[in-house]
């Protein structure tokens, strides 16, 4: 039996082997196991592989390697599409290198100082790391030399010739030395990039993943097909099920990227959204929440695909099916990383999306099973187990318990049975959620409404509105398929209808010892019953159940709030804003 091959057998050093062995990697990959070799060799090298087959070590321990500690110059550039993909490439570097002495790093890229920026060249690094614009600007400002650049890779080539950086990285090649080494890495190998090894490299080795290795074994892939408004009811519920500790959810344009956060929120998911659209400030922030666990669902679009290296993400949710294949193994990848398992979920609502599925089958050679939703039984199980478990944990404490038992007495006393306590304690911690769970029992099972007639319709929802922009960080598609222009928008009111959960809030009904508010903004605003109450719950601690009916008109609305709290939720939320509207609130005087 053939020995397995392991990193000592690789010839990289001592200590960079200390440092893979901290990161908790045994094995090398395929692409580290054959790219490697030639790249201590000071070999050009091609390596066509996607995201999640551990290409940044490929890279990156080699170049750690060769870099000379003792030249505190640029020594080897690193060129990545995204600045969250540069960020989480030198973020590896630094771990790669956390032994090597004398060896330092940069990440430099736009949406951030570049003050800051050049103050760190200027104090002397060996590798860099960035994106072609911004280094573009360092070239022209002479903050970046790269007269001593012994090593360049292109990491996700094509991706970057997507997104228009061809000129960029043509202009950085030429002013590197020719006496270089040259590394491409690339999930496919389209005629602009071999023209580019062509022209740029001298005799590449080749190295490919193949196809049957691009997807992760220990991933299993499911679909369900749902009706388009239900889509976020369905994913709500397969959360709660299965308590993902982190997960990732994909969608294909900003607006609907906001949408599903908002909506996650408001049913008490903690969710952040993640697209071009943000400052870079903003997408570390992000980012760090994340990987720190503060946030436990990050909603983002196919260019953040590229920049998500968690290890513990252990779901992926693709909201909206991806355009292409490529797409849709790039995110899945986000999932299963580290030897891990993961699961990625896909939503299929129409047979075009049926057809992507049969198509994304036959290039990744792996079914996708069909799988039924969860119902609203299985889910009040849930809440048995969870609840069972929580008696459990708390009785486990070591603790003083005289003051609780104290209380079972006084209850006892009062002339309750035991059984009664306790049924009557179970009843407070599920009451609430069975009944909610009742109220939301929709059939999640079909792809399709019927109309009035019988007949079958796509059913409109908020989340099948709006554009089919492609997130480039701001930059147009350049992809081949041209710029895809929004649709126009369906009628709000029947997006609205899939969304609303409480119908008394639909009917303006008032309970008493409620008050009536008035609010300035409305249906032209897009505003939402689970916009108002999110909003009130979450500035003012209001719980949303104690909140009565809500109306919505064209340019205004009402809701019902408990007359005691109503100073307090007028008082909080005159500085405060609602989907980023500024909101005034007023006793109603109607």
């Amino acid at each position: 039996m053939e020995k397995e091959l392991t990193f000592s057998d690789l010839g990289i050093s001592s200590e960079i082997l200390r440092a893979v062995e901290e990161m908790g990697y045994t094995q090398p990959s395929t692409i580290q196991s054959q790219s490697i070799p030639f790249m201590l060799e000071g070999k050009d090298v091609i390596g066509q592989a996607q995201t999640g087959t551990g290409k940044t070590a490929a890279f990156g321990i080699p170049i750690i390697d060769n870099v000379d500690p003792d030249i505190n110059k640029p020594q080897a550039l690193i060129l990545c599409p995204t600045r969250e993909l540069a960020v989480q490439v030198e973020g590896e570097i630094v771990k790669l290198s956390k032994f090597k002495r004398g060896i330092s790093s940069t990440c430099i890229y736009g949406g951030e100082a570049i003050d800051r920026q050049i103050r760190s060249l200027k104090k002397g690094v060996q590798i860099v790391v960035g994106t072609p614009g911004r280094i573009m600007d360092h070239m022209d400002r002479g903050t970046l030399k790269l007269d001593l650049v012994r090593i360049i890779v292109l990491d996700e080539a094509d991706e970057m010739l997507d997104m228009g950086f061809r000129e960029d990285i043509e202009n950085i090649l030429s002013d590197c030395p020719e006496e270089r080494q040259t590394v491409f890495f690339s999930a496919t190998m389209p005629k602009p990039i071999l023209d580019l090894t062509k022209k740029f490299q001298d005799n590449p080795e080749i190295v490919r993943v193949l196809r049957k290795e691009l997807t992760v074994e220990n991933i299993t892939q499911e679909y369900y097909e749902v009706k388009p408004s239900l889509k976020m009811e369905l994913m709500s519920r397969l959360m709660n099920i299965n308590q993902y500790t982190l997960s990732v959810v994909f969608c294909n344009t900003k607006r609907v990227t906001d949408e599903v956060t908002e909506e996650l929120v408001a049913r008490g998911i903690s969710a952040e959204a993640l697209h071009g659209d943000l400052s870079q400030a903003q997408r570390t922030k992000v980012m760090n929440k994340f990987r720190k666990g503060h946030v436990s669902v990050l909603v983002a679009t196919d260019v953040a695909a590229r920049g998500i290296d968690v290890d513990n993400v252990e779901a992926v949710f693709n909201f909206d099916l991806p355009l292409d294949e490529e797409n849709y193994v790039h995110r899945i990848g986000r999932t299963g990383r580290a030897g891990k398992s993961g699961t990625a979920i896909n939503f299929i609502t129409g047979r075009k999306d049926m057809f992507r599925v049969r198509d994304i089958e036959k290039f990744i050679k792996t079914s996708i099973n069909k799988m039924s939703p969860p119902s609203v039984a299985d889910l009040i199980d849930l809440k048995k187990q969870q609840l069972v478990k929580d008696v459990n944990r708390f009785l486990s404490k070591e603790e003083d318990n005289s003051f609780y038992e104290e209380t079972i007495g006084q209850m006892l006393a009062e002339g309750l049975t035991m059984e009664q306590v306790v049924l009557g304690l179970t009843k407070m911690q599920l009451a609430d959620a069975v009944s909610e769970m009742q109220d939301q029992n929709f059939d999640l099972d079909l792809s399709r409404d019927r109309d009035r007639g019988g007949r079958e319709r796509d059913r409109g929802s908020r989340f099948e509105r709006g554009g089919r922009d492609r997130d480039r960080g701001g930059r147009s598609e350049r992809s081949g398929r041209g710029e895809r222009s929004e649709r126009g928008e369906r009628s709000s009111d029947r997006g609205e209808r899939g969304d609303r959960k409480r119908s008394t809030r639909e009917k303006g009904v008032r309970e008493p010892g409620m008050a009536r508010l008035f609010l300035n903004l409305g249906k032209k605003d897009r505003i939402r019953p689970n916009d108002i109450v999110g909003a009130i719950a979450g500035e003012t601690g209001v719980p949303g159940k104690n909140i009565g009916g809500i109306d919505i008109f064209d340019n205004f609305s009402f809701v019902d709030v408990p007359q005691k709290d109503a100073d307090h939720v007028i008082s909080v939320m005159k500085n405060n804003t609602i989907k980023g509207k500024s909101v005034n609130m007023e006793i109603s005087k109607a």
